[in-house]
């Protein structure tokens, strides 16, 4: 049967939405086996064979040759099958064509309606490649609606066939962060997952991955791999700690993170809403790196518990109150970057 219209149609969408034809062709082909099916009861095996270059589609009925009918749907007599092929035999599969009207007619019935789903659907699963693909990544999103109730923001994320609704939780937003609508923010894709609405963006403000990322569009030496970013801790809105080592002997980790007179960390900051970021050098010695994270306290010694990680920190009496910082949140911060249990003493502590 000529089905000009329909492969015109998948030509006209493969060159203007990039959505294959072979795709589109499939999902066309898999709506006329079932509605035939629906409209023949007992029929099992519907096939179709495609000849791209006339544009033709032809659809057969799979039987089997048997002596004695018991289910017409699916078997059909040696005498009733050589009609269609003189050389079949028992036991062997017979193709009976669908006649040119009754197929004419489902095609009629579904093509229209499963290009246009199929559509949806492949423009969906391009989308969710499209962003799939961002994991971990930031994204810059324009605000297009804040639900007053929730706090919820909805953001336009990406561009032409590919852009997508994405929602920023009140979870996921800094704390004292003013957003408005239009206003074009950046943010952090913590997952993307397939939902029969499309694909469900996840995004975060407030993910330390966030941070990380800012810092590799910033800091070249990061990018290229020369610094590495081991660790991050974050109470986003308030401060952030960044544990950083370098493979290059000569390139200073912290330094280049810092960038030119603060430049580079400035505009991390600026971005963050000026978030505070203390940047602290790693160190493989548990001592040393629990030290360095409790910047900018100093400290005196660090005791490391022969099991467990867990350590005892002194530091000077006068410093005590900086090492725990503001409702401890020097100390909270340094426990999570350095993944020890940190309790800390003053130096005229002398003993439980």
């Amino acid at each position: 049967m000529k089905c000009d219209e329909i492969f015109l149609a998948l030509a006209m969408l493969e060159k203007e939405r990039g959505i294959s034809q072979e795709f589109m062709l499939n999902k066309i082909i898999q709506a006329l086996t079932t509605a035939y099916k629906r409209d023949h009861e007992g029929v099992e095996n519907v096939v179709v064979d495609v000849d791209e270059p006339k544009h033709e589609l032809r659809m057969y009925v799979q039987k089997e040759v048997v002596e004695e009918v018991e289910f017409p749907g699916t078997q059909i007599t040696l005498e009733d099958a050589r009609p269609y092929n003189a050389k079949i035999g028992m036991g062997e599969i017979v193709n009976i064509p669908v006649e040119n009207v009754e197929f004419g007619r489902i095609a009629a019935g579904n093509g229209k309606q499963v290009i246009i789903q199929g559509l949806r659907e492949a423009e969906r699963g391009m989308v969710y490649d499209e962003f799939n693909s961002k994991q971990h990544e930031i994204l810059t999103g324009v605000v297009t609606r804040i639900d007053p109730r929730s706090g919820a923001v909805s953001l336009r994320i990406g561009s032409g066939a590919e852009a997508t609704e994405a929602l920023l939780s009140a979870g996921e937003q800094v704390k004292g962060e003013v957003l408005t609508e239009g206003q074009h923010i950046k943010v952090y894709v913590v997952e993307v997952r397939r939902s029969t609405r499309g694909p469900q963006v996840l995004i975060s403000r407030t993910h330390p991955g966030l941070v990380k990322r800012l810092f590799e569009l910033e800091v070249p030496e990061i990018f290229d791999g020369l610094v590495e970013v081991k660790s991050i801790a974050r109470e986003a809105g308030s401060r952030t700690k960044m544990a950083v080592t370098s493979a290059d002997p000569d390139v200073d980790a912290i330094g280049a993170c810092v960038g030119p007179k603060g430049q580079r960390v400035g505009t991390i900051v600026e971005e963050l809403r000026g978030e505070k970021i203390d940047i602290i050098r790693y160190s493989e010695d548990p001592a040393e790196f629990v030290a360095a994270a409790l910047a900018p306290s100093d400290v005196v010694e660090v005791i490391v518990a022969p099991e467990g990680k867990s350590c005892r920190v002194i530091v000077p009496d006068d410093q005590l109150s900086l090492a725990i910082g503001k409702e401890g949140q020097n100390a909270r911060l340094a426990a999570r970057l350095t993944g020890y249990k940190i309790d800390i003493k003053p130096e005229s502590y002398d003993g439980e």
